[in-house]
C-alpha cells in the first residue's frame, strides 16, 4: 500500500526528531528476517530504550538532512532499518550486535555517532561503551582510589607494629 504525502511527512518528521536527539545511529539491512524475528529485533529495542525504524532510504535521507546523521545519508541503499540510541550511546549498537550474533540475516551496514561516519566493523567498539551506570561506578572508583591509598599508607605504620610486637610474643614462646 502507497503512503500518502502526509503520512510520508510525518514519517519523515517522526524520524528527524529522533535522529536531533539521538546519541548515534546504526544502518543494518534486514533482508531474511521472518516476522517473528523482527518483532523479537523490535521488543529487544523497546527494552534498551532504542528507536527501530524501517523506513524507505529517500524518507530516510530527507529526515537525516539537517541532522548530525546526514553523513549516513549516501549509503542508504538496499533495505534497511534505521536503529537510534536515545539514552545510551552505545546502545543501539548492543542491540543490533547482539541480535546479529542469533540471526545472520540481519547484517549492519553503517555506523555514525557524532557526526562522523564509519563502517559496520565498528559496531564492536561502539556497543563496547560502558553504560551510564557502568561510566559512574568507573568515575567513583577512579575518584575513591587515592583517598583508600592514603587510608592504607596512614594505618601501615600502626599495623607494621602490631605485626612485630606479635612476631617478639610468638618467638618468647617458642623459647
Amino acid at each position: 500500500m502507497a503512503l500518502r504525502l502526509e503520512q510520508k511527512k510525518a514519517i519523515v518528521a517522526e524520524v528527524s526528531s529522533v535522529a536531533a536527539q539521538a546519541h548515534s545511529a546504526v544502518a543494518a539491512e534486514y533482508s531474511g528476517l521472518t516476522v517473528p524475528e523482527m518483532t523479537e529485533l523490535r521488543k529487544k529495542a523497546r527494552e534498551s530504550q532504542v528507536y527501530l525504524r524501517v523506513v524507505k532510504n529517500t524518507l530516510a535521507r530527507r529526515a537525516l538532512d539537517g541532522t548530525d546523521y546526514a553523513c549516513m545519508s549516501e549509503g542508504l541503499v538496499g533495505p534497511l532499518l534505521l536503529v537510534f540510541s536515545l539514552d545510551e550511546p552505545g546502545s543501539a549498537a548492543r542491540v543490533v550486535k547482539d541480535f546479529s550474533k542469533e540471526h545472520e540475516h540481519l547484517k549492519p551496514k553503517l555506523v555514525a555517532i557524532g557526526g562522523k561516519l564509519y563502517g559496520p566493523e565498528e559496531l564492536e567498539r561502539l556497543a563496547s561503551l560502558p553504560t551510564k551506570e557502568q561510566a559512574i561506578s568507573m568515575l567513583m572508583a577512579l575518584m575513591k582510589a587515592p583517598v583508600e591509598k592514603l587510608v592504607r599508607t596512614m594505618a601501615e605504620p600502626h599495623a607494621k607494629l602490631v605485626r612485630t610486637v606479635a612476631a617478639v610474643r610468638d618467638q618468647k614462646q617458642a623459647a
